[in-house]
């Protein structure tokens, strides 16, 4: 099956950066460069939601939250995903998951992200 694993997740004063990672194993194969690719977070007591994501388009898409201070890019040929995150924000504190799908007419709703990582977490302090 396909495995997705984050990593670079820490503590950070707000203001501060950090970069998320995110490696695919093998089993992604061809199809997977075509693919729905994305970070997700969740915070305590909140749902989850949808940080960013590559459309297969190539086009990169932010929640309003987050555009002008994240970057979402990968790696196709590492098979990996990685979002940049700077100004950091007490409210960015969660933990975030990256996920990859197949898409639908060449959209991504949260649906098509079939595939998961156990996710890393961020927290942010003042």
């Amino acid at each position: 099956q396909v495995q997705l694993v984050e990593s670079g997740g820490g503590s950070v004063q707000a203001g501060g950066s950090l970069r998320l990672s995110c490696t695919a194993n093998s089993d992604i194969g061809y199809i997977g460069c075509n693919w729905c690719m994305g970070w997700f977070r969740q915070a305590p007591g909140k749902d989850r939601e949808w940080v960013a994501g590559l459309i297969p388009q190539g086009n990169s898409n932010y929640a309003e939250s987050v555009k002008d201070r994240f970057t979402i890019s990968k790696d196709g040929a590492q098979k990996k995903l990685y979002l940049q995150m700077n100004s950091l924000k007490l409210e960015d504190t969660a933990m975030y998951y990256c996920a990859a799908g197949p898409p639908a007419w060449s959209t991504c709703p949260t649906s098509r992200y079939r595939y998961w990582g156990q996710g890393t977490q961020v927290t942010v302090s003042s």
